[in-house]
């Protein structure tokens, strides 16, 4: 592991008011957007959409890195450029998701496991080879009752470890993701909870297993109320909740965090970073990893007129640049 590499790509990804841009999503949830618009679910389909979102004029501008999923970090322009040399040439950081998904876990319903521990140092080789420097690996909780129960985080956070130490070993830098669900009606203080525990667990599991914590990043979600509370969290409470929270649980010598939309409305994600940015200094590099916060006006765009790459390529830029602003605290709705 060369300690010097991974803090180098972590300050080339956050470099502010620059974020990540996550187009991993997996085959079955691409294709699950496209159904939902009326779009043919094919290869080629997908491989059009993504060429939209590789090639994007600008983007660059507000966009430090692509988190890509393993059919995209393959695929190529109509013209047959890859899509990796056109991110380099544009100095955007390559990113893979190693994970391949969640199964359930123990005997409470809504409690989940992530695996793609197997095979993970071949498939790291072969992507770094492709050009890739950082991964992402997403655990899945549940805020319910029951859930997430403490076995469960306690499993994913050991998952979480293994994970980073090999991304590590490859000079790869680990982005590590523990996702509390908007969907349900918990209160924000119930989010807050189950975040903050959650965060504790990770990070003594990744502190026992030796992971060089200034080399990874945290994508963390919103401590936010579920999206069927009756008292739905406005930025400022999101804001002060969320960075009360992390400032608690999250070591000040970690590499940065990132923030993912998890199911927030566009602009929502955009005002809830905002408000957090104008909270004053924080300990740590903070700045955004949004997909479909980004990604939703650009892919709108396109179901409706897939000849009209440029109208959604400028709606996909001017998100960025939203966020952008928000990263400084300068959004205004």
């Amino acid at each position: 592991m060369d300690t010097k590499i991974l803090i180098k790509t972590i300050d080339r990804l956050t470099k502010s008011p620059k974020g990540i841009l996550a187009i991993d999503e997996s085959t079955k949830t691409c294709n699950s957007r496209f159904e939902k618009l009326g779009v043919p679910t094919t290869e080629e389909k997908r491989r059009e959409y993504r060429e939209l979102l590789v090639t994007a004029k600008n983007i660059e501008k507000y966009i430090s890195g692509y988190i890509l999923f393993d059919e995209t970090i393959r695929q190529s322009t109509k013209d047959g450029k890859s899509f990796t040399s056109i991110l380099k040439s544009k100095k955007i950081e390559i990113g893979i998701k190693v994970d391949k998904g969640t199964i359930d876990f123990g005997n409470i319903p809504g409690d989940k496991i992530t695996e793609g521990l197997d095979g993970l140092s071949e498939r790291l080789d072969e992507y770094k080879k492709m050009g890739a420097t950082f991964a992402k690996w997403r655990g899945v909780f549940n805020i319910g009752e029951k859930t997430p129960t403490e076995e469960d985080m306690k499993t994913n956070a050991e998952v979480f470890s293994k994970y980073a130490k090999v991304c590590q070993e490859h000079d790869i830098v680990p982005i590590v993701e523990p996702e509390e669900l908007i969907d349900g009606n918990h209160s924000i203080e119930q989010c807050y909870e189950v975040s903050a525990k959650n965060l504790k667990i990770v990070f003594s599991a990744l502190k026992s297993a030796e992971v060089f914590i200034p080399g990874i990043i945290l994508k963390t979600s919103m401590v936010i109320a579920g999206t069927d509370s009756q008292k739905q969290s406005t930025p400022e409470e999101v804001a002060e909740a969320t960075i009360k929270c992390l400032k608690e649980n999250v070591p000040d010598e970690i590499g940065a965090i990132v923030f993912l939309s998890g199911g927030q409305e566009d602009e929502e994600a955009t005002l809830n970073l905002n408000a957090m940015k104008k909270l004053g200094k924080l300990p740590w590099p903070l700045t955004f990893s949004y997909g479909r916060a980004i990604q939703n006006p650009a892919l709108q765009s396109w179901a409706k007129n897939p000849a009209d790459f440029l109208t959604a390529q400028k709606l996909l830029v001017e998100a960025a640049k939203a966020n952008n602003l928000a990263n400084k605290g300068k959004y205004k709705k």
